[in-house]
């Protein structure tokens, strides 16, 4: 296990690596990172053009320059934004509540109906209750997150009125509160959902029609025991994959829900940053996805451990 660690740790740090090399290599690939900070059609003297180089370290070499953002970044310090003129952790920080609400209660809300659906389904397999199953499955993988958004939008809150659709409502009491979440988790969420009831039902198909099944059936142990304790820890492995990753691309701010529904999370801040030509809270948030994303795959591989024991890293 100390050794699969060590293994993990080093890959993960080399691909943290490549990744800054990509986002600062991309951020020079077309013109000077300083043309980003200046509005078109504004003249700036030569001074000023030479002091803002110095400030933002873009008059030294490129390598120092990289070598300088990357100790910063290891650092924990993001930069500053050009735009607001403050520190890039203290803006994501301030978002970033907004964003790990919502991303918990949408994961939540996925896995803990799209897995035991997904069961349902291969135990019923050929049914009725299966097929409307994969019917909705498909539904939510075909339809467009934003057509849903919308839809639900008109219906919900312009139609019957029920639900908000602006903001979370975080001054609000709490049921009040509640409100704001439903729409931006049904969206977030109902892709996710069906990923894990197609998943879910192959995977536990797959188990079910082994052969190691079948002799615990002639055995005679119970249908709940073949169901829960041989078949379904067998079949954890896909979903425990897409759920750790589907979690790291919730904590990095589910863009399109944030900005259809207003919500002031992280993904939000990254939008207004590309179209601000914001180049250090882009670098910033885009350093801290990454991160996410290798921490959670990191994870994944140690849960596997837990779920099947027969999984051992030597």
């Amino acid at each position: 296990m100390k050794n699969f660690l060590a293994r993990r740790l080093i890959f993960s740090l080399i691909s943290l690596l490549a990744a800054s090399m990509v986002v600062f290599g991309l951020a020079h690939a077309k013109e000077d990172p300083i043309n980003l900070f200046i509005q078109p059609g504004y003249y700036i003297a030569p001074e000023t053009l030479e002091a803002l180089k110095a400030k933002w370290g873009l008059d030294k070499p490129l390598a120092i320059q990289y070598l300088t953002w990357a100790g910063n970044m290891l650092r924990g310090d993001l930069g500053d934004s050009v735009q607001q003129q403050r520190p890039v952790t203290k803006i994501v920080g301030e978002k970033w509540g907004a964003t790990f609400n919502l991303a918990i209660v949408a994961w939540v809300f996925g896995t803990v109906t799209g897995i035991p659906i997904g069961i349902i389904s291969a135990l019923k397999r050929g049914s009725t209750a299966d097929y409307v199953v994969r019917a909705f499955a498909l539904m939510g993988q075909s339809l467009p997150a934003f057509w849903i958004g919308l839809v639900g939008i008109w219906i919900f809150a312009v139609y019957l009125g029920w639900l908000p659709v602006f903001g979370r409502g975080e001054d609000l009491p709490f049921f009040q509160q509640a409100k704001h979440y439903i729409l931006p988790t049904l969206v977030l969420g109902w892709g996710p959902m069906a990923g894990y009831m197609r998943i879910t039902r192959s995977a536990m198909l797959e188990v079910l029609d082994s052969e190691y099944v079948t002799l615990a059936r002639a055995k005679g142990v119970s249908n709940r025991v073949v169901i829960w304790k041989h078949a379904l820890r067998n079949a954890l492995i896909q979903p425990i994959t897409i759920m750790t990753l589907l979690l790291a691309g919730y904590l990095d701010g589910a863009v399109l829900v944030e900005v259809i529904f207003a919500w002031p999370g992280v993904g939000r801040v990254a939008v207004e940053a590309v179209n601000q030509n914001d180049f250090m809270v882009i670098t910033g948030t885009v350093f801290i996805f990454t991160f996410l994303f290798l921490f959670m795959s990191l994870v994944a591989d140690l849960l596997y451990t837990i779920v099947d024991p027969r999984i051992r890293y030597s």
